[in-house]
C-alpha cells in the first residue's frame, strides 16, 4: 500500500489553551495510539490534504524530528461550520500485528445485465478487511462481467489469501437491479416465441392448428 508522509512536530503541552493557539496557528493537533504510549503531535492543515481528501487508502509515515512512525488514520474531527480539521487520531503500525482498515472496491467490467438496460448497483465502495500492514492492498478489484439482470456479487467472491473481510459471508458488494426498459435473454426468447406468432418458415404447425391448404 502507497504511503503519505506528513512533517510534525511533538508537543508538550495538550491543554486546551495551547490546543487554541495551534490551531489559530494553522496546526492541526494529532495523536498515535496504539504504542507503548500515545504519542502527542502537530502538523499543518495542508499537510493532510492528501490523505483526507482522496477516496485512496493510504498508510502514513509520521516523521518527528529525527523519529519516524508508521500508522493509519483512525478517526478525523472536522469544524461543524467551516469543515477545518480539528483534530486527527492515528494508530501505530507493527509489521508483525494485524491492523483493521478500510479499503476502496474498484469495479471493473460490463455486466451483461447492464447491457441489457439493468442498472448496476454498488451496496459496498469500501470494505473492512485485517491483515499485517505489509499485506494491505490499495484497493479490492470487484469484476461485474459475469452479474445478469438480478445477479449479486457476493464478498466471498472476492476472497484473498493476504487479508480476510470484517464482513459477513452473506455481504452483497454489488448487484444488477431491473429496470423499466430492462431486457433479458430469456426476455427475448419467449417474445419470438408468443401466442400468434407466426412459426418459422418449415417449422411444424402447433398442435390442434389446421395444416396449410397445398398449393
Amino acid at each position: 500500500m502507497k504511503s503519505i508522509t506528513i512533517n510534525g512536530s511533538k508537543r508538550e503541552s495538550v491543554g486546551k489553551k495551547s490546543t487554541k493557539a495551534l490551531r489559530n496557528a494553522g496546526q492541526v493537533p494529532c495523536v498515535i495510539y496504539g504504542g507503548d504510549k500515545p504519542v502527542h503531535f502537530s502538523a499543518e492543515e495542508l499537510a493532510f490534504s492528501k490523505l483526507v481528501y482522496t477516496p485512496n487508502a493510504h498508510t502514513v509515515v509520521i516523521a518527528l524530528g529525527s523519529d519516524t512512525l508508521n500508522a493509519v488514520l483512525q478517526d478525523i474531527q472536522f469544524h461543524p461550520v467551516t469543515d477545518r480539521i480539528l483534530h486527527v487520531d492515528f494508530y501505530q503500525l507493527f509489521n508483525d500485528k494485524e491492523i483493521a482498515m478500510d479499503i476502496p472496491v474498484h469495479f471493473i467490467g460490463k455486466s451483461l445485465g447492464v447491457a441489457n438496460g439493468g442498472s448496476l448497483r454498488k451496496n459496498k465502495r469500501k470494505l473492512r478487511v485485517k491483515a499485517l500492514p505489509s499485506n494491505l492492498p490499495d484497493f479490492i478489484e470487484a469484476d461485474v462481467t459475469p452479474l445478469k439482470i438480478g445477479g449479486k456479487l457476493y464478498i466471498t467472491e472476492l476472497a484473498n489469501k493476504s487479508f480476510k473481510f470484517l464482513h459477513s459471508d452473506n455481504t452483497v458488494v454489488c448487484q444488477v437491479k431491473r429496470s423499466r426498459v430492462s431486457i433479458d435473454e430469456e426476455e427475448e426468447v419467449e417474445e419470438g416465441t408468443a401466442e400468434g406468432a407466426a412459426p418459422a418458415e418449415g417449422a411444424a404447425p402447433a398442435e390442434g392448428a389446421p395444416a396449410p391448404a397445398d398449393a
